[in-house]
């Protein structure tokens, strides 16, 4: 494979607005419902907590879309070998401004980078393994990332066909702070 090419592009937006304007969570959390992720991982809802009491203690939102390039002709089937080193790299930044901005991160869908091919402990009545690492997605709290994307960004969220990627993948993170 060759090294595909990517950019970070973040803002910062108000939580209160962000929530206001792109949070519909019974809408979002219906589709996590339909996930075989639901209640199975530390990262997916539903959480231990109230959500909007948790996102509403936060004053400010930085928010990154990531925007990975794909080769034309590139099958679905390979989409973990571009999306994989940029969750790692991006969960990683994340950590790191999470840790000096006494923020909170808000990371990606899909399953976790810190147990690969073990259960998660969620199945079994126990504590993450990582809970320093896994961080749920923006999706999992009820935010329309296609309209964060469009609205705030002013990028479609693409979707492969016909068993290929799209041009380009983008990946939507956060750092909620104070």
């Amino acid at each position: 494979m060759m090294n595909p090419s990517w950019r970070d592009i973040t803002l910062i937006i108000g939580v209160k607005e962000l929530m206001e304007r792109f949070r519909d969570a019974e809408r979002f959390i219906a589709y996590c419902k339909e996930c075989g992720c639901y209640g199975r991982s530390w990262g997916c809802p539903p959480f231990l907590f109230d959500a909007w009491e948790y996102l509403s203690g936060w004053e400010v939102a930085e928010i990154t879309a990531t925007v990975i390039t794909v080769p034309d002709g590139t099958p679905v089937s390979e989409a973990a070998d571009f999306i994989t080193p940029q969750r790692a790299r991006l969960d990683k930044w994340l950590l790191g401004r999470e840790k000096e901005t006494g923020g909170r991160a808000f990371s990606f869908v899909g399953n976790c980078l810190y147990c690969p091919g073990q259960e998660c402990t969620r199945l079994c009545g126990r504590p993450c393994r990582h809970p320093d690492k896994v961080r749920p997605s923006l999706e999992a709290f009820g935010f329309d990332i296609t309209a964060i994307l469009a609205d705030l960004f002013h990028l479609p969220l693409l979707w492969g066909s016909d068993g290929l990627l799209p041009p380009h993948l983008t990946l939507v993170t956060a750092l909620f702070r104070k």
